[in-house]
């Protein structure tokens, strides 16, 4: 359990005001969000206001269609294919796989939403403090700012996934908003969190679950990072500044144990910058074992819930991990699985899937990067680590490696390689500029029925070796699409069922949904759709 949110919950809930009511007392009562009539807080209560938004993020992360879910399924390390239960679910993730959605099939209809649903409760709690309906006489300009700064961080998602969306920070303001282009996006987060900045706390220590300095710098830092991307215009020597002041005065470090970050327990982790926390019981949506587990895994767990038997690893990306790697292990499950009790094996997943169409229901291995634990509920207890130091240390070494210091890009990615070969062969760990600048290891192209694969003839990736070490760093952590899109991978190579689409560099944005647009005539559909 997570002390911080738990705590956030518990004083959101009695503020909200849970009591003992009366059998006959029918008069609804409000949980779900600050009611200005019930609340009268004082300094100790300001978790309570600010637990409404980041509760809101739990859904957007790792809901159906959040942004987990577009992050990996459109890229070239996890797949759903259909299986013997199921999983075809209308070609949804064979359109996410070959990148054929339409803004009249399915698309991140519920990032959308989720996202506007953060900000619409952030706008909603900045408006009540702003015209007095929740008073704060102590700290108002810090509440404020980290409000805003989990805004940003909403905004960011749009600006990552959907690119030209509206700007609305007025929850009082009712006209339908204008749209903005991908560029004025990103300064309106840059120029958000710049203002915020001097009012968010410094304190990593009491400040876990939420968006501090330090979160603020790391998202500051990713969207410098994607900038050439999102505004045609790369911003390296950004990144490398903003990093660096992370690195030297932020107080994080790299947990020793790779498998201590994801683990159930992993509240507090030094390694950990922003983290959503999820919790079995008080903060639920934590589904990924669900969706990736076989249901005969239920009885390797004793879980207390049926999973689903959906997505897997892309051959062709095991296939790249030298096999002394350590996160090979801590991010997959792979061969046999035993019952908790009787000790006899129940599943073997193996490393082969045929392809995204009549896949046995043990083909690809599963995600097992977030720990499991015995009894499990249909829902982990594990808190998502969105931004964490080793991706500061990797952003950086990205930035050095593009402006020709692929040197010192080295000694970086070396420094977050060490520990996944401590227990095997550390003298693996170290990495040199060459490998890094050369060519991926991943074997780029389409695979047949018969599993052969036709050999992608576009090319090496330029610093595909860099690419790489994100790969085998940051798998399953919603990393991929956006990563490969900065490579080039995602516009033109091909991997498992997947070549590149036709109008592949209009496929590097979602559409806007489609009732979204018939409700308001400023917004336009995203080029290619």
């Amino acid at each position: 359990m997570k002390t911080n949110i738990k705590i956030l919950l518990v004083i959101m809930l009695i503020i909200s005001g849970i009591s003992l009511p009366s059998c006959l007392d029918l008069t609804e009562e409000v949980f779900s969000e600050v009611v200005a009539e019930n609340f009268q807080p004082g300094e100790r209560d300001i978790p309570s206001i600010i637990a409404p938004v980041y509760g809101s993020l739990r859904a957007l992360m790792m809901g159906w269609q959040g942004h987990f879910d577009v992050q990996e399924e459109s890229a070239d390390i996890i797949i759903t294919p259909s299986r013997p239960n199921g999983w075809y679910d209308g070609g949804t993730y064979l359109r996410m796989h070959q990148h054929n959605w339409t803004p009249i099939q399915w698309q991140p209809t519920n990032l959308w939403q989720s996202s506007y649903r953060s900000i619409t409760t952030a706008n909603r709690v900045i408006s009540q403090i702003e015209d007095g309906e929740i008073p704060i006489e102590a700290g108002r300009d810090e509440v404020i700012a980290e409000l805003k700064a989990v805004r940003a961080f909403a905004y960011y998602l749009l600006l990552d996934n959907h690119g030209n969306v509206p700007i609305v920070t007025d929850f009082r303001d009712v006209s339908l908003p204008l749209q903005r282009t991908r560029a004025e996006l990103s300064d309106f987060i840059l120029s958000e969190l710049e203002t915020v900045l001097p009012f968010l706390s410094k304190d990593a220590s009491s400040t876990y679950g939420q968006l501090n300095y330090w979160g603020a710098m790391t998202l500051m830092a990713k969207i410098y990072l994607n900038a050439e991307v999102y505004t045609g215009t790369a911003q390296w020597d950004r990144v490398i500044d903003v990093c660096d002041e992370i690195i030297n005065e932020g107080g994080y470090a790299l947990e020793p144990m790779y498998a201590d970050i994801f683990h159930w327990d992993n509240a507090n982790s030094v390694e950990t910058i922003f983290a959503i926390p999820y919790d079995e019981i008080f903060g639920t949506g934590n589904t990924v074992h669900m969706k990736t587990l076989d249901p005969l895994s239920r009885f390797v767990y004793n879980m207390q819930a049926g999973p689903w038997g959906g997505n897997c690893a892309v051959p062709q990306f095991i296939n790249s991990y030298d096999e002394e790697d350590g996160r090979l292990q801590d991010t997959w499950i792979m061969g046999p699985q035993y019952h908790a009790n009787t000790g006899e094996m129940v599943i073997n997943y193996t490393r082969e899937v045929p392809g995204m169409a009549a896949t046995a229901s043990n083909n690809g291995y599963r995600i097992g990067k977030y720990q499991i634990k015995q009894g499990a509920t249909g829902s982990l207890d594990n808190d998502f680590p969105f931004f964490r130091y080793a991706d500061v240390l990797m952003m950086k070494a990205e930035a050095l490696l593009r402006t020709g210091r692929a040197t010192e890009a080295a000694i970086l990615v070396t420094q977050v390689r060490e520990r996944a070969f401590v227990n095997s062969n550390p003298a693996k760990a170290v990495v040199t500029a060459e490998t890094l600048i050369g060519g991926s290891r991943y074997k780029y192209g389409y695979q047949n029925i018969d599993g052969s694969i036709e050999v992608d003839q576009s090319g090496d990736v330029p610093f595909g070796g860099f690419l790489d070490e994100l790969g085998w760093e940051f798998a399953a952590e919603a990393h991929r699409r956006q990563d490969i899109i900065r490579f080039g991978v995602f516009q033109t190579k091909s991997w498992f069922n997947h070549r590149p689409h036709p109008q592949a560099n209009t496929r590097i944005i979602f559409p806007i949904p489609e009732g979204e647009i018939n409700s308001n005539p400023n917004l336009a559909q995203n080029p290619g759709y």
